[in-house]
């Protein structure tokens, strides 16, 4: 290789890396405004109880997808760590729904804020070719109607689920 072809390599790798910092840059960036205008409308989650009573439906295993702002399955929250996907337990009580995540703090899903608890093909970027998601819809202490998403291991157990926003 001659001096002149490595000198342009040279500069051709070194813009290359400049463009993707900028791009990496202006992701977060966005990610970081996306979760500044959506504080005041998620405000702050519900309190966990200290006690609950017996479970309803026991213990699903799977993947948090994430949260958004209904009606908009694509609207994913940046607020907190609602926004990132993790391994979670979902399990019903008569008082609500608790919804433990690994490597993000648990979410209370109070029985009186539950609108609609269904199952999706998509939600928060996570697509699938049948109803794979189990979207629970619900009111935060602001007002904001927002949808959860969970995969659960066995989509079976889906139907212990359906319909239970009435029990």
């Amino acid at each position: 290789m001659n001096t002149g072809t490595l000198v342009g390599s040279l500069i051709v790798a070194a813009v290359l890396v400049v463009v993707i910092g900028l791009v990496v840059q202006a992701i977060v960036r966005g990610w970081r405004h996306r979760a500044e205008r959506q504080t005041a409308l998620i405000g702050t989650l519900p309190p966990i109880p200290d006690t609950v009573g017996p479970v309803i439906v026991p213990a699903m295993t799977g993947l948090y997808v994430g949260s958004t702002l209904a009606p908009s399955w694509q609207d994913r929250i940046a607020v907190g760590d609602l926004g990132y996907r993790t391994k979670a337990v979902l399990t019903r009580y008569p008082e609500g729904i608790m919804l433990q995540r690994s490597g993000g703090h648990p979410i209370w899903i109070p029985d009186e804020s539950i609108t609609a608890i269904r199952t999706e093909r998509g939600i928060a970027g996570k697509a699938l070719t049948h109803q794979g998601i189990l979207a629970i819809r619900w009111r935060l202490p602001s007002g904001t109607e927002i949808d959860t998403g969970f995969r659960g291991a066995n989509r079976a157990d889906y139907t212990q689920w359906v319909g239970e926003e009435a029990a």
